[in-house]
């Protein structure tokens, strides 16, 4: 079978599968592991080649471990640092010790039992951070407290891939000198990789930014990852943690989220296609002949995840309710686990068949978990209440403002918001001018803020309001048009170039705008008026006068702005209008002043 029709056999599983288990509320992760399974070698034997498949899945881990890299800002951790550190650790080490235990209880080496252990202790962040969005808990507090222990996991996973190698048997029987060369190059590589990053990732960028050609920046930042990766990969280090380590270089820099936004659809896909290959490696026969044991180590693992997750959240001040649902949504094993066992069998760890019983116990867990979901809501309903106390755990995204645009209107804004001590994030297309701002101290990101991608990096589902400032008008059009399509809760103030900007703006439905030259003109004129010898009064009530007409005619003429000759004709009778009206103002005023008692103020 050539390279197309696989991938035809592919896609065509997943647009099948994938739909009917959210349609079901199983999530996607496991309609990819279905999708797997039915095309694989114990399915329809569609794919003869799973092994080649997996490799190019791999790379899907690869770019979510990027993508984790990027996401841990150091801020981010300190706030959340009780959560992350204490509720996360005490998870993974309670869980992995009692995992072991049982491990070397089955008569599992030392090291495997502690590989094995702490991999089971891990659960799937794509699955349950989907499920809880589509269940609206991520801001509950069981769903900051899971978040917080995944973030936790997706860290711990890092050391614990480092170190699978050299838990190894062969490792024992090495000498000395060979350990300690494997290690200096392993040191060597991982100095290289931080420093050599830290010092030229950030020109690289700033340089391929700067052609304005989006295509050019996204290849960069696949080079970026896959060449980070594979120099890891030589030494003998996991292609993950190279990828994890180029992430966190570049976490704090104005880079970040368009990074994020460009390498989010390739991690997606891929991370579809890693799950569809672990599916395919599913043995389906041997959950056949071993029903009764694969069945009971698929409710040990959550059972015990799930009273460790339990006491944990009961200890870390969760209530009984909140408790409860955090140890449900945790309780299944996760895509690392699928990592580190494959990292296992290759240091000599694991048997092949430890591997498939160890996958197809994972992969059933996370298909058990909304099942167990649904039966601990049915048994607990109305028996415990769900509304929780008021509680100090530092929110996913702190920001509710979005700057589209950081030249001279929106640096305005977000002086005067930073001088209030109002959180926001600040995204501008032009790679000069955010360098130029980050000169002078200002927050600010690199990225076109019309890309879906951006503004779902840049959190702006849980901001609240989006300043577009963008000055180019096709631009701010097409940011309006996808702020309103997919963030219909965003308030957008708009700053607009011209009447023309403004009832484009208006179509769409912004209706919060500011002609960026009407004020100032307005003012402007005013001085004029009044260095004619006009006094203040009579200047002041001229330009409300021309202010207020000028926007009831804005409001007014919108349906008819794609009409020139309209346009026209409504343009020259506005002028007429305002003409009168001045001319009644004149006459009111000369009668006023012919009035008994009244004078002039010059």
């Amino acid at each position: 079978m050539d390279a197309l029709t696989q991938a035809a056999v592919f896609f065509g599983a997943a647009v099948l599968v994938v739909p009917i288990f959210r349609r079901l509320g199983l999530g996607a992760v496991l309609g990819y592991l279905a999708a797997g399974a039915a095309i694989g070698p114990f399915g329809l034997s569609l794919i003869p080649d799973v092994e080649a498949a997996a490799h190019l899945a791999e790379f899907g881990v690869v770019l979510l471990l990027f993508i984790i890299g990027l996401e841990l800002n150091p801020t981010r951790l300190w706030t959340m640092r009780s959560m992350v550190f204490g509720l996360g650790s005490a998870q993974v080490l309670v869980t992995g010790a009692l995992l072991a235990v049982a491990g070397v209880y089955f008569g599992l080496g030392a090291g495997a039992a502690i590989v094995i252990g702490v991999a089971l202790a891990f659960s799937s962040t794509a699955f349950v951070l989907q499920t809880l969005a589509e269940r609206g808990e991520l801001k509950d507090r069981h769903g900051r407290a899971a978040f917080a222990v995944l973030l936790f996991q997706d860290i711990a996973a890092i050391p614990l891939l480092a170190a699978v190698p050299f838990l190894a048997p062969d490792q024992i029987e090495r000498d000395t000198a060979s350990l300690v060369l494997g290690a200096a190059r392993v040191a060597a590589v991982l100095t290289a990789v931080i420093v050599g990053g830290h010092f030229l990732l950030r020109p690289i960028l700033r340089i391929v930014a700067s052609t304005r050609i989006p295509e050019l920046f996204t290849a960069t930042a696949l080079l970026i990852v896959s060449g980070t990766a594979l120099l890891m990969d030589s030494v003998g280090i996991s292609m993950a943690l190279g990828a994890f380590l180029a992430g966190v270089l570049l976490a704090n820099t104005e880079y970040r989220h368009q990074l994020e936004a460009d390498i989010e659809p390739f991690k997606g896909l891929l991370l579809g296609l890693f799950f569809m290959s672990v599916g395919m490696g599913l043995n389906l026969g041997l959950m056949k002949e071993n029903a009764r044991d694969v069945t009971l180590l698929v409710a040990g693992l959550m059972i015990v995840k799930g009273a460790v997750l339990f006491g944990a959240g009961r200890i870390w001040d969760l209530n009984k309710k909140s408790a409860g649902d955090f140890a449900l949504a945790l309780p299944q094993g996760g895509e690392f686990a699928f990592v580190i066992f494959t990292a296992a069998i290759g240091a000599g760890l694991l048997t092949r068949d430890v591997h498939d019983l160890l996958v197809l116990v994972v992969s059933l867990s996370i298909a058990a978990t909304p099942l167990a979901r649904v039966g601990y809501d049915w048994l607990t309903r109305g028996l415990v209440p769900s509304a929780d106390p008021d509680y100090d755990v530092a929110p996913i995204t702190d920001h509710p403002v979005i700057i589209a645009g950081f030249g001279r209107f929106g640096q305005i804004t977000g002086r005067i918001l930073a001088a209030k001590h109002i959180p926001f994030i600040a995204l501008d297309a032009s790679a000069e001018q955010v360098d130029f701002v980050k000169r002078f101290g200002a927050e600010i990101y690199y990225g076109d803020a019309s890309r879906l991608e951006l503004l779902r990096a840049a959190r702006a589902e849980s901001a609240k309001i989006l300043v577009l400032a963008i000055d180019d008008i096709e631009a701010s059009l097409r940011t309006a048009e996808t702020v309103a399509r997919h963030f219909p809760h965003l308030q957008i103030y708009a700053r607009s170039r011209n009447r023309q900007h403004t009832h484009r703006l208006m179509d769409i439905g912004v209706r919060a705008l500011r002609r960026e030259t009407f004020l100032s003109a307005v003012d402007l004129t005013k001085e004029v008026l009044r260095g004619l010898g006009i006094s203040a009064a009579e200047a002041e009530r001229t330009v409300k006068t021309f202010q207020e007409h000028d926007e009831r005619r804005l409001a007014e003429h919108h349906t008819h702005y794609n009409d020139e000759e309209k346009m026209r004709n409504l343009t020259k009778s506005a002028a007429k209008e305002l003409e009168e009206m001045f001319m009644r103002d004149a006459a009111e005023q000369v009668a006023d002043e012919g009035k008994p008692g009244r004078t002039r103020v010059a």
